[in-house]
């Protein structure tokens, strides 16, 4: 039996402003990001590509942050405007004000700005509960065993980060009628 063949190996390219531009920029068209997320990406990046040409990934720090400095000042990210975005569409999903605050957190958005984005959110804690729990199939959207479920419903929307007082009145309300 003969081996398959395998492609010849090109050298990998070393690190260059252009190209670190280039994949920021690619990034930014398929994702919405922060400042730290991309910081990040473009980090992990660096590092796969210095260390395969043999080079300290640490030695481009500088380069990564002119990057996304270059990408602040074209206002191509902008951390204010991903969290409001963000967390639209986490309370649209029924994301609890506790675990969208974790999240926007994990994405690299500063304490003052997640407090203040959460200020402006309009959307009431017991109504993403119940969108919640209607994505989820829980309570009153449940088909079938809904009694007997019921501690677990309530424990499920409260691991999600919602209180007890919430997370009852959305297990124990009735469906809506335009669901």
């Amino acid at each position: 039996m003969s081996e398959p063949a395998t492609k010849a190996a090109r050298p990998t390219r070393p690190v260059t402003r252009e190209w670190l531009f280039r994949a920021a920029s690619h990034y930014l068209e398929r994702y919405a990001s922060t400042e730290a997320n991309l910081r990040r990406v473009l980090q992990r990046k660096v590092m796969r590509r210095a260390q395969a040409c043999g080079e300290e990934p640490s030695a481009f720090e500088a380069l990564v942050d002119e990057t996304v400095t270059k990408f602040v000042e074209l206002k191509l990210l902008d951390d204010r405007s991903y969290a409001e975005a963000k967390l639209a569409s986490l309370r649209r999903r029924g994301t609890s004000l506790r675990q969208s605050a974790a999240k926007l957190a994990i994405k690299g958005v500063d304490r003052e700005t997640v407090a203040s984005v959460m200020a402006g959110d309009e959307t009431d804690e017991a109504d993403a509960a119940r969108r919640l729990a209607q994505r989820r199939r829980l309570g009153p959207h449940r088909l079938r065993e809904r009694a007997e479920r019921r501690d677990r419903d309530v424990a499920a929307l409260m691991r999600a980060g919602f209180s007890y007082s919430h997370a009852a009145a959305a297990i124990d309300g009735e469906a809506d009628s335009h669901d």
